[in-house]
């Protein structure tokens, strides 16, 4: 018998079978030799009921409670030892019966039973490892099916998210290359009105200039002796004029006629040339540029040589010119300012993006504020209907959608 318990150790899943079958042979023998014990015997089985009882309510605590067997060496070593003892108890239980003694086979009975408890013990402690073994693979199966739930979702929900990310990457490149366009276009726009309000400062510059030296003109005029009428008839022709001072502005048609006949507009660099307070200095500084010869040729065609000749006594400033130097001189200066605006009013007027167009209104074209300004303002006293133009004082630019009015000299049809 003692070997059939070593022999049936081995295997895990019959050790608790053989040991309880083992426990109710050694307990049925002691009753069955000892009916006068049978209140020891009881109590034996009330301590194991009360053992059980107290491992029962031991397994009704969480989980996290409960204690766990796992066949390492130790348990193993242990489970060995306990059988050892019981045998070594059961030998001694049966000893104590030759000869008969009643004491010795009472305490060789409750070691057996101290035993088979111990094996008991650790047969419910496996059982109840391998239960909550199972419920772990259960619980961690159930938890790795959600969490691939989970993660089938959430891959899901990742491959539309990024589709939304690709969406709006499109979206902002189509964004960023708008935003380039409309800086690139606010950037020509800007350009634009400031070349544009470069160019009216430049014209408003030039108007004033002509202002300017047609006064030094008509003084000389005068003090030489020079027939103004004759003078004003033969620009303007016939030609009422609202009041004796307005003959000046035909003067001042005379000098634009000849500052804008022919001029090509051509881009070019004019930065130098604005930088300077004293054209001659320009001049003296860019004896061989394009507005020095263009300087010297208006020069030439504006101030007639027997002009020259009556206001100086001489032709020493005309020798000069032709010979390409520029005399410094107060006549020649208030001259080099007028051509010094005109040359840059032709400059602005060719570099702008939108190239502007010149304009002269014909004599006895009707007004149109549109188009036209009075050089004397006075189109909005008599009414614009029954007004003409007689003369231009300085001719119009148009650019793009912007137009620089041509200021003209008016009188009642």
């Amino acid at each position: 018998m003692d070997n059939a318990v070593v022999k049936r150790s081995s295997p895990s899943s019959n050790i608790s079978e053989v040991i309880s079958k083992f426990a109710k042979v050694c307990k049925f023998r002691s009753i069955g030799v000892f009916p006068d014990q049978k209140s020891n015997s009881n109590e034996i089985l009330v301590d194991d009921k009360a053992k059980e009882t107290e491992i029962c309510d031991f397994n009704h605590k969480p989980s996290s409670m409960i204690q766990t067997f796992s066949w390492d060496d130790g348990e193993i070593s242990k489970l060995f030892d306990i059988v050892s003892s019981l045998k070594l108890a059961y030998l001694e239980f049966q000893q104590a019966h030759l000869p008969y003694d009643p004491d010795k086979i009472i305490e060789a009975d409750n070691l057996v039973v101290s035993q088979l408890e111990a094996l008991r013990r650790i047969k419910r402690l496996y059982l109840k490892t391998i239960q909550l073994n199972a419920k772990k693979t259960e619980i961690a199966a159930s938890c790795l099916d959600r969490l691939r739930y989970e993660i089938e979702v959430n891959e899901k929900h990742l491959e539309k998210l990024k589709a939304q990310v690709r969406a709006k990457e499109s979206e902002i490149h189509s964004l960023i290359k708008k935003q380039e366009c409309l800086v690139a276009e606010n950037r020509k726009l800007e350009n634009r009105i400031v070349s544009v309000s470069s160019f009216e400062f430049a014209f408003r510059a030039a108007s004033k200039s002509v202002h300017d030296f047609a006064k030094p003109l008509i003084t000389l005029m005068k003090a030489t002796d020079w027939n103004l009428e004759k003078a004003v008839e033969s620009i303007v022709g016939n030609v009422t004029f609202a009041k004796t001072s307005d003959k000046k502005y035909a003067f001042e048609s005379y000098i634009v006629r000849r500052m804008f006949h022919g001029i090509k507009l051509n881009p070019c660099d004019v930065t130098e040339l604005m930088s300077f307070d004293d054209p001659l200095d320009a001049l003296t500084a860019f004896s061989d540029s394009a507005f020095s010869r263009f300087c010297g040729q208006k020069y030439l065609l504006v101030v007639h040589p027997s002009m020259e000749a009556s206001f100086f006594g001489n032709l020493d400033m005309r020798g000069l010119v032709l010979l390409g130097k520029h005399p410094r001189t107060m006549f020649y200066q208030i001259f080099a300012k007028m051509a010094k605006w005109v040359w840059i009013l032709g400059s602005f007027a060719a570099s702008l993006d939108l190239k502007a167009k010149i304009f002269v209104v014909r004599r006895g074209t009707s007004f149109s504020g549109v188009y036209m300004e009075s050089v004397v303002g006075d189109e909005k006293e008599d009414g614009r209907g029954d007004l003409s133009v007689e003369f231009v004082t300085m001719p119009g630019f148009k650019i793009g959608d912007s137009v620089f009015k041509s200021q003209v000299y008016l009188s009642k049809t």
